[in-house]
């Protein structure tokens, strides 16, 4: 008899705090472990680098109360109007460069996923291409560390933007969402079989747990989900940055799926990315058609916001790959500090014991 495989959904109320990287996340981490206002100097938010690390992980921080929040730390902190001050003021400073980078940005959905919707011939550049034909088992555990701030938490973010749509696209999305969940059945929740591959993998599964590992350049790239995510005045914003997403997954899934196979990754390493193929593939086409049309039927005037949303996903991930390849090109390590044992042809026990369980 197969033993069972480790059980990669225990019951987690929360992270763990952080380092502070800056002004800004110190205030934050202090506000909440000591349940006072967050203490930070006039100026200070226009003064930070909007991209850097201090913002970027004062607003993770900020935006995770609407999470799982953080052990220790009280659920009504999540409400708090002084820490929600504080997140409005970066969240300003943020899309004021936003719109400024994307000033001359298409403000049509057409002109926005036309680039996307046809694969490139030349993929230099590509992670998932890196990864498929050349990458190194230490380098697929890194890009899995980084991705797993978001895929512990795959759809959670996009599910905001349902009450804020109606008819076609309310339908579709949820439709698009039940199959993200698991289309009720635990063991296939997406955030589940990433937690799986991250066994595989060697790595920690918990929630939040390479949150300190994590750049500032990863960071901008889930931030932007939840700033879409929480602000209704953003759902088209939303919409837009989930089109991205699944018109853009599934070639990439396509080559990880190929990546893992080629590293000896390992089967649940294969299956996430193998589940990711086909079904990106039939959601591209739902969300393009059904979410997307839907929603322009009834609010024709939001067809820029969906372009915007579409257009500050591809920045935000460009500019992530573009970091990573840089330092895996150097030979160094994409993370802030390296994982343990990153370079070795294997995972951890953990890992080669999940390996040889499943």
């Amino acid at each position: 008899m197969t033993p069972p495989r480790p059980n990669t959904t225990a019951a987690h109320c929360g992270s763990c705090l952080v380092e502070a990287r800056g002004e800004l996340s110190s205030a934050v981490i202090e506000a909440l472990r000591s349940n006072r206002s967050p203490a930070y100097g006039i100026g200070t938010v226009q003064e930070a680098n909007p991209w850097g690390e201090d913002l970027q992980l004062a607003l993770y921080l900020l935006y995770e109360l609407h999470y799982r929040g953080f052990e220790g730390v009280p659920d009504a902190r999540e409400w708090d109007p002084d820490l929600l001050r504080l997140r409005e003021a970066m969240e300003a400073r943020v899309m004021h460069v936003l719109n400024t980078e994307l000033s001359d940005a298409p403000r049509t959905v057409e002109e926005a996923f036309a680039p996307l919707l046809v694969e490139p011939l030349d993929l230099t550049g590509s992670l998932s291409r890196h990864l498929e034909t050349e990458g190194e088992l230490w380098q697929l555990r890194e890009y899995a560390a980084l991705r797993s701030l978001y895929h512990l938490k795959e759809a959670d973010p996009h599910a905001w933007v349902i009450p804020r749509l109606t008819g076609r696209a309310k339908a579709a999305m949820v439709a698009i969402e039940y199959d993200e969940f698991g289309a009720g059945h635990a063991d296939r929740i997406h955030a589940r079989l990433f937690a799986d591959l991250m066994v595989d993998l060697g790595l920690d599964p918990a929630y939040g747990h390479y949150l300190d590992q994590a750049p500032a350049s990863l960071l901008a790239t889930v931030n932007l989900m939840s700033l879409f995510g929480l602000h209704r005045a953003r759902r088209a914003a939303l919409v837009g940055h989930f089109a991205c997403v699944e018109v853009t997954s599934s070639p990439g899934s396509r080559r990880l799926a190929k990546a893992m196979h080629r590293c000896g990754a390992g089967k649940a390493a294969e299956h996430f990315y193998a589940e990711h193929v086909e079904a990106d593939a039939v959601h591209e086409q739902v969300v393009r058609h059904e979410v997307i049309g839907g929603l322009l039927a009834d609010e024709p005037a939001l067809e820029a916001d969906i372009a915007f949303g579409c257009a500050a996903t591809v920045l935000l991930e460009d500019r992530l790959a573009d970091r990573i390849g840089a330092a895996w090109a150097r030979g160094h390590s994409a993370l802030r500090t390296p994982l343990s044992g990153a370079r070795e042809g294997a995972g951890s026990d953990r890992g080669r014991e999940a390996q040889a369980q499943s």
